[in-house]
């Protein structure tokens, strides 16, 4: 029985009840440690995410499934204004110039956090004193010498092993920051790259918009003219007169409204270019609203997990944070670290690196966080939640990734069948006006029924315009959606515009009938 007494045998009861006090203390089993590579907390593993297995509009035939590159989604148009804009804004935005210096924030970051693995304090030290040593106190008389200098100099190390994987965790959390904020930079391309689109589609089709209003005045120019012919002829009344110079104000009133948002769409354009508000038209020229292909490349809706930037930015924050989990619940367990000096001391400069004035220390030291009245359990907590709340996050910017591309798949399909309806309406309209302008050359009907076709002639062009204009902006929004475009900084961009735009007339224009000559 005096085995059990022996003073080696109390080594293993220590560390047995070390184990044990260990394995109380936290939330990570023994084998869930080793499971981990020797690391506390849970392990990270992508969230599932709820994810359509086709698209409603899968079955159109303008709807192509496969998996094509959509890494220049914005060549489609076939338009060198629109690629020198792209570039010119991928080259020069300043919004996008933030986010890239939020990544060079965040690589900073996680290179610090890998540091912190190594020795957290090393430093190198030195001093000077001359000293004085009262000799009226007790004992006094008894110095020999009471002025004496002291010269130090030493080297200082603290190195906290990771034992529990604090800093291993904090560094895996630093890095998926570092790749959340490079999904940050590629979610601003790709949103900056389908404004410029969105906003060259608006400009085009504001152009067009205030060319078709001059056509209608000119038109109701033409009317007036009539009616001033068959007043002067008494024919008709100075009621006519003035209905007919009122439709045409009104109508003319129109133009100056769509010049104003004609050059806040420039002006926004500018700033997404990087440089101050300026008539870029004189750069760029004219052109017709961008035409598109007659199908959208869309592929599944799985790839949204891998092509959309903030879908795999909110993953990455997600992975961060369940690191951080782990960097909690270290705290349950001591912190064990080795801690050493070497120097050299001596009164005299010239014995200061003599052997004899060698000092130093080196040693393991423990510091373990006891009776914190759960607030260790508490921040664990706090930490899972946090996990758990951008899980949820994820999973609903999956959701959303979803409806964005439906949204623009419903909006550039049904476009194309309400472009074709106005084009055939807008061509009946253009006979009722031609009509109507000849029945009442004949006297034959009244100025009023003129003038309802008239203004039913300019509402249903403009509507024609800006469904004309929507099924790019449409098509815009379905490639913004599915996340295409990021890979520009991978693949750089290079477009220049032609010396002299050539003036283009835009495709698919109903053909305009003449108007009558006045009577």
């Amino acid at each position: 029985m005096r085995f059990f007494r022996h003073p080696r045998t109390r080594t293993p009861r220590l560390l047995i009840a070390l184990v044990l006090m260990l394995q109380m203390s936290g939330c990570t089993s023994p084998r869930e440690y080793l499971k981990n590579g020797l690391k506390v907390g849970p392990n990270y593993r992508r969230p599932e995410a709820a994810v359509a297995a086709n698209w409603i509009d899968a079955d159109d035939v303008r709807v192509r499934t496969s998996c094509d590159d959509l890494s220049a989604w914005w060549t489609v148009f076939h338009d060198p204004a629109l690629d020198w804009l792209v570039c010119t804004a991928y080259r020069q935005n300043l919004t996008l110039r933030e986010a890239g210096f939020r990544v060079l924030q965040a690589r900073a970051q996680w290179a610090i956090s890998v540091g912190t693995f190594f020795p957290q304090q090393q430093s190198a030290n030195g001093s000077y004193q001359r000293n004085a040593v009262s000799t009226e106190t007790a004992n006094g008389s008894n110095i020999a010498n009471p002025y004496f200098s002291q010269w130090d100099t030493g080297f200082n190390l603290a190195w906290e092993l990771d034992f529990w994987g604090r800093f291993r965790r904090a560094i895996e959390s630093n890095a998926a920051n570092l790749d959340a904020s490079v999904e940050d930079y590629d979610d601003v391309l790709v949103t900056l790259l389908s404004d410029v689109a969105t906003n060259y589609v608006r400009m085009r089709t504001l152009e067009e918009q205030i060319r078709v209003t001059q056509d209608n005045v000119k038109l109701q120019q033409d009317t007036l003219k009539i009616v001033h012919a068959r007043f002067n002829a008494g024919t008709t009344g100075k009621l006519d007169v003035h209905q007919a110079a009122s439709v045409l104000e009104q109508t003319q009133s129109q133009i100056p409204e769509l010049e104003i948002l004609l050059r806040k769409t420039i002006n926004q354009l500018c700033v997404l270019l990087g440089r101050p508000p300026e008539e870029l038209r004189a750069r760029i020229g004219s052109a017709p609203i961008p035409q598109t292909p007659p199908n959208a490349v869309v592929g599944i809706p799985a790839d949204l997990l891998r092509r959309r930037p903030d879908v795999r930015r909110a993953e990455r924050r997600a992975a961060a944070q369940s690191a951080l989990i782990g960097v909690a619940e270290s705290e349950f367990y001591p912190h064990i670290s080795v801690i050493g000096d070497i120097g050299y001391s001596a009164q005299e400069f010239k014995d200061m690196f003599q052997p004899s004035a060698l000092t130093g220390s080196i040693g393991p030291t423990f510091q373990w966080n006891v009776l914190h009245y759960g607030r260790i359990l508490n921040n664990v907590r706090l930490q899972d939640a946090r996990f758990q709340e951008l899980v949820a996050n994820y999973q609903n910017t999956v959701l959303n990734a979803n409806r964005d591309v439906e949204d623009g798949l419903v909006t550039f399909l049904r476009a194309h069948q309400r472009t074709a309806h106005m084009a055939r309406c807008v061509v009946e309209a253009e006979q009722a006006v031609r009509l109507v302008q000849v029945q009442y050359s004949a006297g034959t009907i009244d100025f009023t029924r003129v003038t309802q076709v008239q203004q039913d002639l300019v509402r249903q062009q403009d509507i024609l315009v800006q469904s004309r204009g929507q099924i790019a902006r449409g098509l815009i929004s379905v490639y913004r959606a599915l996340g295409g475009g990021w890979q520009i900084r991978l693949n750089g961009c290079d477009s220049t515009l032609p010396a002299k735009p050539p003036e283009q007339v835009p495709l698919g224009e109903p053909k305009r009938l003449p108007p009558v000559a006045p009577a």
